[in-house]
């Protein structure tokens, strides 16, 4: 089982659309693959078809007992997908007050490495959607993954939240006691504007090692994929954005795939 986390301390850039994206593609192969969705406001879990307002079993759940979880209650967390071989553990709009609740409990960090190692057996692959936030749940999620990627779209406002999500994976590194292996993944490029076209240069002249190759086009299908509650990749294979998920996807799944250490 390989535990992806999909994280940047700046919000909309495209965090949730690779999660459901990279997942569909793997849930097509027909690979059993897990999605986690840890951000309070639950667009992931809105898009697989559950109401983080309303939902009884949750993330929320799990955090609750801290590591008296019992086992049954990690179980009725899991969801099943109106799609094949993908399955949900989603969010509740309760997590927004979980770093108020549980202040310096001990044990808050590692909730979700716990939670994973019941579904080792069970699934092939794991996806994070992060917060765009640094608080217990990025937090935990920094501690479960293998491998974080770090979508960024190319506009400047997005580099300084790459400082800051890089300067949170150096700290975390120190409580890992290893060093966590990391890709910057562009998204949202618009190769028509300069601005656009600069920032990527910037991106590889800084990060170069770190940075993917290419880029995640601007794609109105993603919207329409949305608005239908359907990943890109299921509804049309062949859009520009579906294309450069697939792609991406068989670089990371390849052993010597383009990860590199801080």
């Amino acid at each position: 089982m390989t535990v992806w986390a999909i994280c940047n301390q700046k919000g909309g850039v495209a965090k949730t659309t690779t999660v459901i994206s990279l997942a569909s593609l793997l849930a097509q192969r027909g690979e059993s693959t897990l999605i986690l969705d840890l951000d309070p406001h639950g667009s992931l879990t809105t898009y697989l078809g559950y109401d983080p307002d309303v939902i009884e079993t949750s993330i929320y759940t799990l955090f609750q007992k801290l590591d008296n979880t019992p086992k049954e209650a990690i179980f009725q967390s899991l969801k099943k997908t109106r799609h094949d071989n993908l399955f949900l553990l989603p969010a509740s709009t309760a997590m927004a007050t979980l770093d108020r609740q549980l202040g310096a409990q001990q044990g808050k960090g590692l909730i979700i490495r716990k939670t994973l190692s019941f579904f080792k057996d069970r699934f092939q692959h794991v996806f994070i959607d992060c917060p765009p936030m640094l608080g217990v749940l990025m937090i935990n999620a920094l501690a479960a993954c293998d491998k974080l990627l770090i979508p960024v779209q190319t506009e400047f406002l997005s580099l300084k939240g790459l400082e800051h999500m890089l300067h949170t994976v150096s700290m975390i590194n120190h409580s890992r006691h290893s060093e966590l292996p990391y890709l910057i993944v562009p998204t949202m490029h618009d190769n028509r504007a300069k601005a656009a076209n600069d920032c990527l240069q910037q991106l590889y002249q800084q990060y170069g090692k770190h940075v993917w190759d290419h880029v995640v086009p601007v794609d109105p299908s993603f919207r329409e994929a949305s608005k239908l509650g359907m990943p890109l990749p299921e509804m049309n294979i062949n859009a520009e954005g579906s294309q450069a998920y697939q792609q991406l996807l068989t670089e990371l799944i390849q052993p010597q795939a383009k990860f590199s250490h801080g």
